[in-house]
């Protein structure tokens, strides 16, 4: 398998299990892998009217800080992503965002949650 082909992978896996720690959390899942812009939002969650954006962030346990990954060109298109999905499905304008980084290690996987990121989270 290739270097992006397995990064694409665990990038899903994270997606999947992220997914479910939310669900466990009652949260709904709206959407996943929403394109729409020029962007992609990999999930789209809903409790009790609060609306989050999750951007799922793989990484290895010795890779750099996964808020390097949140520079202003990918928050800007997370932006534009979000403002489409918002007036595709008729929802008012209040919305977060959600980063979580999960750390895919050799037996545990672990996941640092960071709420409205681009404000200093």
């Amino acid at each position: 398998m290739s270097r992006a082909a397995f990064a694409h992978t665990r990038g899903q896996q994270a997606e999947t299990w992220v997914a479910a720690r939310l669900e466990a959390d009652g949260w709904t899942i709206l959407d996943r892998n929403w394109r729409g812009a020029r962007g992609e939002l990999d999930l789209v969650v809903e409790r009790s009217g609060a609306l989050r954006f999750v951007e799922v962030k793989a990484r290895q346990p010795h890779d750099p800080s996964a808020l390097d990954a949140l520079d202003a060109g990918k928050q800007g298109r997370l932006i534009s992503a979000a403002t489409a999905w918002l007036a595709a499905h008729d929802r008012p304008d209040e919305a977060c965002f959600l980063f979580v980084a999960v750390t895919c290690g050799p037996a545990e996987w672990t996941a640092e949650w960071w709420d409205d990121p681009f404000d200093g989270g």
